[in-house]
């Protein structure tokens, strides 16, 4: 079993559920530090999904940093329920994880 890229804690605040992740990526943004080109290597959509409906969803690019860590919020949750938060990068891999709020 392989392990996954991506690392969550989520924790019901009152009304709202933070959502906090890391991601282990290299997100290289296509220039060496020669300013030569190189091709980029990025991730392009982070999604999450709590009990299997979209909260939030982003676009990114070339400029996030190497193992991007993210947090943000969203109303409503509950203790046990599932977060699942996905990626895809512009190579096409990608990886999910599920979590329960605590």
């Amino acid at each position: 079993m392989r392990r996954s890229s991506i690392t969550i804690r989520a924790k019901q605040k009152g009304e709202y559920t933070e959502v906090k992740l890391l991601i282990r990526h290299p997100m290289q943004s296509g220039k060496c530090d020669h300013n030569a080109e190189a091709e980029p290597f990025f991730i392009q959509e982070l999604r999450c999904f709590h009990q299997k409906r979209l909260m939030v969803t982003a676009q990114l690019g070339t400029t996030i940093a190497e193992n991007p860590y993210f947090t943000f919020r969203f109303k409503g949750g509950a203790l046990g329920d599932k977060i699942k938060i996905s990626w895809v990068d512009n190579r096409g891999n990608r990886d999910d994880q599920i979590a329960k709020i605590h």
